[in-house]
């Protein structure tokens, strides 16, 4: 007597999506990176060398789902009209409005990913793909600097605007993880008074604007603490 084994056929067309949300699928449902590549594509039901067409580790596709969120939230800017006729502060307003939709509609998985190194995530290599897609983002946005008329300090005056809209863009995720507001109003809040305070201190505007930010932050720690 001979036994008929039907195995089910492997998942062909694998993409690099594919592979990101199954990998968040995952790590929400175990709590846990998979055990090997092996066991992963098994789970999911394709073949190990398609993970490796994409990405070498779990490590690199950790990063690219960061980046995943900042590309999403770009395509969908680009192809709005109104953004594309805004001023860059209202472009940089829209992007984080934006950008901070994604991460709610995926706050379980960012919250399991940063939960250990929310502070430390200035150095946290998970967010390095992140980090150079949002900051080349920013140099683009054409920002009006104060003329220096020096190439050596308008080099560094970039590198210091790229590496504070970083910082800045950290201190927001940190506190939307810590933001237990309805529909995360704080976190809006936040974002207008922490863009419009960078935008007025870069015009060299009065601080009053400074001094409302700094009073919201305390307050807000006092309650949070």
């Amino acid at each position: 007597m001979s036994l008929n084994f039907h195995m089910m056929a492997k998942k062909k067309n694998i993409n690099n999506q594919d592979i990101i949300s199954f990998y968040m699928d995952y790590v929400l449902e175990h709590n846990n990176q998979p055990k090997s590549v092996y066991a992963f594509a098994k789970h999911y039901n394709f073949e190990e060398s398609k993970f490796y067409e994409h990405f070498g580790s779990f490590d690199a596709v950790e990063k690219n789902v960061f980046k995943a969120f900042f590309d999403n939230t770009h395509q969908a800017l680009e192809a709005s009209e109104d953004y594309n006729s805004f001023n860059p502060r209202n472009k940089l307003l829209s992007f984080y409005f934006t950008f901070f939709e994604n991460l709610t509609a995926n706050r379980s998985y960012v919250l399991y990913a940063l939960h250990n190194h929310k502070n430390s995530l200035k150095s946290f290599k998970t967010l390095s793909e992140l980090k150079s897609s949002f900051t080349n983002y920013v140099q683009n946005l054409n920002i009006e600097l104060i003329d220096v008329k020096q190439e050596q300090l308008e080099r560094i005056q970039n590198r210091g605007l790229k590496e504070t809209a970083w910082l800045q863009l950290l201190l927001t995720i940190k506190f939307w993880m810590d933001d237990t507001s309805s529909s995360f109003q704080k976190t809006d809040i936040f974002i207008e008074k922490s863009v419009n305070t960078s935008f007025d201190v870069l015009n060299v505007a009065p601080l009053k604007s400074l001094i409302d930010f700094g009073k919201f932050i305390f307050k807000e720690k006092i309650q949070m603490n």
